[in-house]
Order: structure tokens, then C-alpha cells, then sequence
């Protein structure tokens, strides 16, 4: 099931729901990011219950709105399922995604988050691997781990990939290089699972000359993404 809202609000939940996880929302629209749909929706099973997701899909729409004025290439297609990374219609260039995990049924006593950890994060790996090819990201690969500490201080793992999104243009490069991180921790009895992507190379090219377009510099992609990442909760 699907839900589309433009959103509205602070470092919650956009309109509050108590299912879907609380984000910097008002941080990451003073920055230009932009919410592109809330989903709830199995995002995979397990033995013991089906694993309900409940995600906000955010993109930054001002870099897409530069590259779309530059007129230089088309947007690559959207994903065909609702997933992690899923957001209808056009894809988008850079986004990052918050998910809050629910079990149905609910876990029986005595089983709680830490022995579900391994088999959580293995899952949600898959997934995120699965929906970026999904989103015509070519030679996904699942880098190194590291831990990772929310804002909150729950402690998790933050895993990188790395792909390729082909473009195909005459006079744009072939592909662009694309660099993503995925984290999984649990909080208050639940799982989080946050991350996103960014490019890293061949996007100047992309922008053109214009005086007021976007910094594109992978750096600042990357610490912009882990600062929404940890804000989480």
C-alpha cells in the first residue's frame, strides 16, 4: 500500500504517524530534499512473522531540477515494485529513504530484537541490493561494514555499495559512478533501517555551466546522507 504526500512538520514523522519513523524532515527540506512517498508494504518474511515496512522516500530535487534545466540527459526509470528505495513515477539522481520495521504477527515472548538482528540485516541487505537493480542500477556490489551509532545512541551496522547508473547520451558519459549506504539498528523493541544514494562521478558533466547549479561534491553527498541517517529514531 502506497501513500503520496508532500509532508510537512520537524524531526518527526511528517504527519505524525506512529508507524513510520521519525526523520530531520523539516532539516531536509530547508536543504531542498523533497518527500516522495510514504509506502507500508511486506518487505520480506521470516519464519517467525511477515516483516511490514513502513518508509519515507525522500529526493533531492533541487539537483534533479538542475540536471533536468541542463536538458543533458533523461532521468532513468523508476523502480517497478514498491520497495525500500521506491518512490513512483521518474527515478531520481540522489535520495535517501528511513524505514520503521513491524512484525505481523507479533513476536511471540521471549524473542526479541537481538536474535533477529543477523537475519534482519541480511534481509534488508538483499533488498536494498535487489531494488537498486530495480531501479536500473547496473554492477550493485556490497562493500565493507562498519559500526554505526544513531543520534539516539542505539547501535547498529552501516554497510557501503557501489554501482553504476547507465545514461547513454551522445554527449553525456556512458555511466555515472554511484556510491550508497545502508544502515540496520534496533530501537524500543524495533528494527530501523535507513540509507540512500548519491553519485559520485560524471555529474558536473551532467549540470553543465549554469552559475547557479548545485554542488555536486561526493564528500558532502556522503556526510549529508550519514547526518540523516543517524537522525533517525
Amino acid at each position: 500500500m502506497t501513500h503520496d504526500s508532500d509532508g510537512d512538520g520537524g524531526a518527526a514523522a511528517p504527519d505524525g504517524s506512529a508507524e513510520y519513523p521519525s526523520v530531520p524532515h523539516g532539516r531536509l527540506r530547508e536543504d531542498g530534499w523533497e518527500l516522495r512517498s510514504k509506502t507500508e508494504e511486506t518487505v520480506f518474511q521470516m519464519p517467525v512473522a511477515s516483516v511490514i515496512g513502513y518508509t519515507l522516500f525522500y529526493e533531492d530535487a533541487r539537483l534533479r531540477e538542475a540536471i533536468e534545466a541542463a536538458d543533458a540527459v533523461e532521468p532513468p526509470a523508476g523502480a517497478d515494485e514498491d520497495h525500500l528505495v521506491a518512490a513512483g513515477g521518474n527515478s531520481t539522481w540522489r535520495f535517501f529513504f528511513a524505514t520503521r520495521l513491524s512484525f505481523r504477527p507479533s513476536l511471540a515472548p521471549g524473542i526479541g530484537p537481538a536474535s533477529l538482528r543477523p537475519t534482519v540485516s541480511s534481509q534488508a541487505k538483499r533488498t536494498f541490493a535487489d531494488d537498486l537493480e530495480a531501479r536500473g542500477f547496473e554492477d550493485v556490489e556490497s562493500g565493507r561494514s562498519q559500526r554505526f551509532r544513531a543520534d539516539s545512541g542505539d547501535r547498529g551496522r552501516l554497510r557501503k555499495f557501489t554501482a553504476y547508473l547507465p545514461l547513454g547520451g551522445e554527449s553525456t558519459p556512458e555511466r555515472i559512478g554511484v556510491e550508497g549506504w545502508l544502515a540496520v539498528w534496533a530501537t524500543g523493541g524495533s528494527f530501523r533501517i535507513a540509507g540512500g544514494a548519491y553519485p559520485v562521478s560524471g555529474v558536473n558533466s551532467l549540470l553543465g555551466s549554469a552559475s547557479d547549479a548545485p554542488s555536486a561534491d561526493p564528500g558532502t553527498f556522503r556526510e549529508e546522507l550519514l547526518s540523516a541517517i543517524r537522525a533517525v529514531s
